[in-house]
């Protein structure tokens, strides 16, 4: 697909495209010999949900998170 650059430097890119990538933004990645367009998520936490290895899994860190943050509850009240 060609694309033609604005005075601008503005580009349209096609409502197809749009439309199939659902985003608003987009990363532009100088690679020397090309340009890569990316899009940005509109939610980049869900996004990367299990993009990485968990040993014990996300549950096991969340139960962990809650238990240090009812403790730190429970001295704050303590006093």
């Amino acid at each position: 697909m060609k694309l033609r650059i604005s005075k601008g430097g503005q580009v349209s890119l096609p409502a197809p495209i749009r439309r199939r990538w659902a985003t608003d933004a987009l990363v532009i990645e100088d690679l020397g010999d090309r340009v890569v367009l990316r899009p940005i998520p509109a939610d980049p936490i869900a996004a990367a949900k299990g993009s990485l290895p968990t040993k014990g899994g996300v549950d096991r860190y969340r139960a962990r998170i809650r238990r240090e943050e009812q403790e730190a509850e429970d001295r704050k009240w303590r006093k």
